[in-house]
């Protein structure tokens, strides 16, 4: 944890946000899940039928029964699907958990492995963020994935969480514990 009065600085950057589609031109990852349940394992099946309290939108959809192979970097839009209550600790709280929904997955990507695998193991080892600036869990928010690096059975992730506007405001890290397992 890091604590910090917020004060005003001289000094201020930050990396553009990516270039990419408004969540209103995209479908949500339910939606596209749903389309492929009858697909799914039931076990499986029935927690994607469950409500979420997240809405996520890929900007590139994927196919999770049968992978490919691509770059390490992904885009989601995400968001509260209810308004919350104007309490900044309630929405960083909110967001903490959706930030941890798909950044594991990364490190998948360019090994076209899904996380519906049987075989396959995971589990999130540490899991870092940073607070830049005020926002609401609750409007769209973009976050972009990349996985410099995965051996040794662990998985490397970065994430940067831009508002609609272009605001950068969170940052997050986490390393993962990743297996293909041999039965």
């Amino acid at each position: 944890a890091s604590f910090h009065e917020p004060e005003d600085g001289a000094l201020d950057h930050q990396i553009d946000m990516p270039d990419v589609p408004p969540p209103e031109e995209l479908q949500s990852e339910n939606k596209l899940v749903e389309d492929m349940l009858d697909q799914l394992p039931q076990d499986i099946a029935r927690f994607f039928s469950l409500a979420r309290p997240i809405e996520m939108r890929p900007v590139a959809a994927r196919n999770r029964l049968s992978p490919t192979k691509q770059d390490p970097v992904q885009h989601i839009w995400v968001k509260a699907t209810a308004a919350l209550p104007d309490e900044l600790a309630l929405h960083q709280c909110i967001l903490a958990y959706a930030s941890d929904m798909t950044l594991l997955d990364t490190c998948l990507l360019p090994h076209g492995v899904g996380f519906m695998q049987e075989n396959l193991q995971t589990a999130s080892l540490d899991h870092a963020m940073w607070f830049h600036r005020p926002f609401r869990a609750d409007d769209w928010l973009l976050y972009t994935q990349d996985s410099p690096r995965m051996s040794g059975a662990r998985g490397f992730n970065r994430g940067s969480i831009y508002t609609r506007d272009g605001e950068l405001v969170v940052s997050v890290a986490q390393e993962g514990l990743v297996r293909i397992r041999s039965r």
